[in-house]
């Protein structure tokens, strides 16, 4: 048996299904968009059997991506969970068939409430399509599976419709990458855009200082005790000089300086990039890159340095 070719028949059924979904973005479509949009509540999306589960998953798309949503189960909400929804919010049901009792027995209260509905079916003319305010023709011509029992193509189909109003609402909302990390806090996307660097550099005892008039051997206690592979040079009023990285070791033991007597000012680098507190990591990140360094050094307004950020720092933090 060919696995391979039964494989590829699947996905080009359902790949042909969401192209040919691309007719139903409409000015229903349109009009769904709007009333999502002007929602004074929240978007509750219910659904049966695996209708229920793409509905879960465009109430989570829908949740993290600025429309507040929830999912409900329809046969819990005949027992109780109906007192969940308010006259604020708006349904939006998935039946294929649009003819799920356990979808259609809400109806009733959907509509003494006089709360708005949205359906998503593949029969324009079944009960919860005639019902809806606005019904998303999700139709397909066939099932991925070969006996076309299966909910596949179906299935994939509504995703797509629901990720299609979830991203549009997105952006009608001018909502940022920023806006979705709020909501994401503890994923990577969330350590990127929200932490700054006041919240892992080292500073205090953990910063390397040397004066410019140190020698390059009082240098290397510092760079060896602090462990950052580098120690700030400062003048006698405090302010920044220059630094001593392990490059610069390198280079001052191949020149055959005398470590013990040569001052750390005619061997350390000039001239090095600083940053200010408050700087996103992120943004850290990027300078580093951008001049292939491994640590930035972090001065007060009169260019005295108060903590390093190091690349290792943002390793840990989850930001690379």
């Amino acid at each position: 048996m060919d696995f391979c070719k039964l494989g590829l028949n699947v996905i080009e059924t359902e790949a042909q299904a969401v192209f040919d979904l691309s007719q139903q973005i409409d000015e229903k479509f349109q009009a769904a968009c709007e009333l999502l949009l002007s929602c004074k509540g929240r978007i509750v999306v219910t659904g049966m059997g695996k209708s229920g589960h793409i509905a879960k998953k465009i109430a989570a798309t829908l949740a993290s991506t600025g429309s507040p949503a929830f999912f409900v189960h329809p046969a819990e909400a005949n027992h109780g969970d109906l007192g969940m929804i308010t006259k604020q919010d708006i349904v939006l049901a998935l039946s294929y068939s649009g003819q799920t009792n356990e979808v259609l027995t809400l109806l009733p209260l959907i509509k003494r409430l006089e709360v708005s509905l949205i359906s998503l079916t593949g029969n324009p003319q079944s009960t919860l399509a005639k019902a809806a305010d606005i019904n998303l023709n999700v139709a397909v011509h066939q099932e991925a599976c070969p006996l076309g029992l299966a909910p596949t193509t179906s299935t994939t189909v509504a995703l797509v419709m629901g990720d299609a109003l979830a991203i549009t609402l997105l952006q009608a909302r001018g909502f940022s990458a920023e806006d979705f990390a709020l909501a994401h806090p503890g994923g990577s996307l969330g350590k990127r855009l929200l932490l700054r660097i006041d919240d892992i550099y080292h500073t205090g005892e953990s910063l390397p200082v040397v004066q410019e008039n140190a020698t390059v051997s009082e240098a290397l206690i510092q760079v060896t005790a602090k462990k950052l592979g580098m120690t700030c040079v400062i003048n006698h009023q405090g302010t920044l000089t220059g630094i001593y990285t392990d490059g610069d070791i390198r280079r001052t033991l191949t020149q055959h300086h005398d470590i013990k007597t040569t001052p750390i000012s005619t061997v350390m680098t000039r001239g090095c990039r600083t940053v200010s507190k408050g700087l996103l990591a992120a943004e850290a990140l990027a300078l580093m890159q951008k001049h292939l360094i491994t640590s930035l050094i972090v001065v007060n307004d009169k260019e005295q340095p108060i903590a390093v950020i190091h690349l290792h720092d943002l390793l840990r933090a989850g930001v690379i």
